[in-house]
């Protein structure tokens, strides 16, 4: 075992001092890990306190749920561990009471590792029963502040859904973040020069108050809010004044917005339609390291679905309204993803809450990393020519 992962590992099996250590992503040309006979895309390890005594709870991540197993303090706990780090992964994000430690494995499988001092120490959570493992939870103030939780602490029936949506894209957003930091892709906030978040069409900024909840509990960040309505402006002032948050709200139009500085991270919650396009617009624009993106509405390529040439044989594809509609969901998405990749992004196309909660599930997660993008450009060009669409992305794109 390297030096690099021997820290690691010393730090996972610190049983007072370990917060979370989360691991993820593959390294290239090696196979997707594999933990308990599953192929997993992450995993989770805390320290709980149970009646049995002390255990590291590790939390891995298939496709479609967790499965959560614990291994008692002591000898088994140092097995499962060594069997983490035996496996695959590309990236280590390890945090405990003092420090952070980021391993990163590279192309040629070298680890590099850097390892930072906490500002402030922080008091591990050893609790066993928080409730479904909530990022954010029910009696946060930020979740009361919002009007999603009542007085008692209790998310409103009426709120359930955008509590979900709240929490799923926190929780893609501190995975992808996380992953992105340990790659190098996205920079080391500091005091002085925090991360800086943007929200595109932040509406009542939901997800912008509750990426500055949880992120701010783990490096320092700065999140702007940006919509066209100046009602949603002074709304989402008086609540940042009332929660004692240091955030920004810039009233205009998406493709307008001008920030004093480039963003790190740049979200877009449901934009309409072309607003969306707008949104990854201005990120490429700013070559904003992480992009997420939840589409909202596809009517612009559905509307040139009426009235182009179909190709043969796909006809049926668009011949009935509902069918139509679906399939330009997925046309509009694919060519977004495309163009991101073309313009050096490795993307993601992900379900980040369960289609019963909500039809408009799909998310967008685009990560820099300069990549040659001729392939995706040669795929995005022959999608084109087969379905004689003007996707709004492409066009901001060329124009620009």
């Amino acid at each position: 075992m390297s030096a690099e992962l021997a820290t690691v590992r010393s730090a996972i099996l610190d049983a007072d001092g370990l917060v979370r250590a989360l691991a993820t992503g593959r390294r290239k040309g090696r196979p997707v890990p594999v933990v308990d006979g599953r192929e997993v895309r992450r995993v989770e390890v805390r320290v709980v306190d149970l009646k049995a005594g002390r255990h590291l709870q590790v939390t891995s991540y298939d496709a479609t749920q967790a499965h959560t197993t614990n291994h008692l303090v002591g000898e088994a706990a140092a097995a499962a561990v060594d069997a983490l780090l035996a496996q695959p992964f590309a990236n280590w994000h390890v945090d405990t009471a003092t420090e952070t430690h980021q391993l990163r494995v590279t192309k040629k499988g070298a680890p590099l590792l850097h390892t930072s001092t906490r500002a402030e120490e922080v008091a591990p959570e050893r609790g066993h029963d928080r409730p479904k493992d909530r990022l954010l939870p029910e009696d946060h103030p930020v979740l009361r502040a919002l009007g999603i939780s009542d007085a008692q602490g209790r998310v409103k029936p009426t709120r359930q859904a955008k509590y979900r949506q709240v929490e799923e894209l926190v929780r893609l957003l501190d995975a992808s973040l996380t992953e992105a930091m340990a790659q190098g892709r996205v920079r080391t906030p500091t005091a002085d020069d925090p991360l800086r978040v943007v929200d595109l069409g932040c509406g009542n900024a939901y997800l912008t108050f509750a990426a500055h909840a949880y992120l701010s509990d783990r490096l320092p960040v700065r999140v702007t809010g940006v919509d066209v309505k100046q009602q949603s402006a002074d709304h989402n002032a008086r609540v940042a004044a009332d929660l004692g948050i240091d955030a920004d709200f810039v009233v205009g139009s998406i493709a307008d917005a001008r920030l004093e500085q480039a963003p790190d991270v740049v979200l877009a919650l449901h934009a309409c339609d072309t607003a969306t396009d707008d949104a990854l617009g201005r990120a490429l624009e700013w070559e904003a390291p992480l992009v997420l993106a939840a589409p909202c509405c596809h009517h612009d390529i559905a509307a040139q679905l009426r009235t182009t040439e179909v190709p043969e044989p796909y006809a049926m594809l668009t011949r009935h309204g509902i069918l139509r509609e679906r399939f330009a969901d997925t046309l509009t998405d694919a060519l977004r993803a495309a163009l991101l990749r073309r313009e050096g992004y490795r993307v993601d196309v992900v379900e980040f809450v369960e289609s019963a909660h909500t039809p408009r599930n799909t998310l967008l997660r685009a990560v820099r990393t300069g990549a040659d993008g001729s392939e995706a450009a040669r795929e995005y060009d022959d999608l084109l020519a087969a379905w004689g669409v003007r996707p709004r992305l492409g066009e901001l794109l060329d124009h620009a």
